[in-house]
């Protein structure tokens, strides 16, 4: 019987924080630039042909949310009417609003801090730009290629952690398992953001599982004709608030069988950027500049 070898890590890297008012804070960490093979190969159990051709890509260096923005980000945000920039936001838009349930002998966690759901690329796009208007830097969604260089942190193998992913790593459908993985729990709900306490090598948690992020990209069948400088892909120079039709979505969920869950999957939701869910949230990225110390 072969081992299964899974690899634990709580790396600590460069980063910033941001004051969001009223003790809420915002979490980046430094992604250092760096070339990697995005997609997956055809020997990779669950990969699909829009994951493919393999192409080598270029990213700079730039920030990223450690964790996905949680519901009490969001609000901080949210609720911000004056810096409003196309679209009102809904405070408290998420499904589940109630404690997780707690283990035996442990006490329930703090819903404000699980994932925001029900948010749709429009709403993530307009939360990038209130918070632009807060901190004076440029945030925005992660381009597809820096969301999948960001979740590999320099590993090749189907997810950061090596080649298969179990419930006690991440919050996905356990009821299905991946290669030689076992079956776990099914949750049938989010996670605090980081309460499994397993980060990638560049000190990120919850990249695979909880809830689907959404990126900027426009949705692609492949990546026939696709950048290789780590930007996004767009099908027109609209701006992004007057952008139609589907959006990449990255990570997997809570919902999601496992082999939606690894680095190179991709997915994209079929009722468009306007969709909201309970199994669809988001990270923010910001562009290097003065900001480390």
């Amino acid at each position: 019987m072969s081992i299964i070898v899974i690899n634990r890590t709580r790396k600590t890297g460069k980063y910033y924080i941001e004051d969001l008012g009223n003790g809420i804070e915002l979490e980046m960490i430094m992604i250092p630039g760096g070339t990697f093979m995005m997609g997956s190969p055809k020997e990779e159990e669950g990969s699909t042909n829009d994951e493919r051709p393999q192409h080598q890509v270029t990213i700079k260096g730039f920030c990223l949310g450690k964790y996905q923005v949680t519901q009490a980000q969001w609000k901080a945000i949210a609720e911000r009417t004056d810096l409003k920039v196309n679209i009102d936001l809904k405070p408290d838009p998420s499904n589940f609003k109630k404690d997780p349930a707690s283990e035996k002998g442990k006490k329930a966690g703090n819903r404000w801090n699980r994932p925001v759901e029900q948010v749709s690329w429009y709403d993530a796009v307009e939360f990038c730009d209130r918070l632009s208007r807060h901190t004076k830097r440029q945030y925005r969604l992660p381009s597809e290629a820096e969301w999948e260089y960001a979740c590999r942190a320099g590993t090749k193998t189907p997810f950061h952690f090596g080649e298969t992913i179990t419930t006690d790593l991440a919050n996905y459908r356990g009821t299905s398992s991946y290669g030689q993985g076992p079956k776990g729990v099914y949750r049938e709900e989010t996670t605090e953001v980081g309460s499994f306490e397993v980060a990638n090598n560049f000190g990120l948690y919850d990249m695979h599982g909880n809830v689907w992020e959404w990126c900027l990209d426009d949705w692609h069948d492949n990546y026939e004709g696709a950048p290789t400088d780590g930007s996004a892909w767009f099908n027109s120079d609209d701006k992004l608030s007057d952008k139609s039709g589907r959006a990449v979505l990255r990570g997997g969920s809570w919902f999601n069988n496992p082999k939606y869950c690894r680095s190179a999957s991709r997915y994209y939701n079929r009722a468009g950027r306007g969709d909201n869910n309970g199994n669809i949230g988001f990270r923010v990225v910001c562009a290097v500049g003065r900001i480390l110390q």
